[in-house]
């Protein structure tokens, strides 16, 4: 799945919205929030790097990380149309891309955005 620009969130009040009512896990590296919306059409990611995580060069590292594990593991996700923030943790620079994915795939699966096996046809 190619993750367009046009769907990500940009605006201060999608990211305001999903803190205020959606539901959020923390892990060692990552917080994601999520908020299902049956108004939109796909998935609308966003992706928080505060001057806490680490220099220009480690936020920008980070959104790439964070862009590529939504690629990959979004089709897997039982509802699409949502949006999805993922905000990086101070710490979050210096671990490798696979700590990332794991604890990225960790919060996902404690907010249930996968498929139960049990509910594939």
């Amino acid at each position: 799945m190619r993750l367009p620009r046009k769907t990500t969130m940009k605006h201060r009040a999608d990211f305001a919205r999903v803190k205020n009512t959606g539901q959020a896990k923390a892990g060692r590296f990552v917080i994601l929030s999520t908020l299902a919306d049956s108004s939109l059409s796909f998935l609308s990611p966003g992706f928080i790097t505060t001057k806490r995580s680490g220099m220009a060069h480690d936020r920008n590292l980070l959104r790439r990380r964070f862009r590529v594990l939504v690629q990959n593991h979004a089709p897997e996700f039982a509802e699409i149309r949502r949006f999805l923030v993922t905000i990086a943790r101070p710490g979050a620079a210096q671990a490798t891309f696979a700590e990332l994915e794991a604890d990225w795939l960790r919060q996902a699966r404690r907010l249930g955005l996968f498929v139960r096996p049990e509910d594939k046809p």
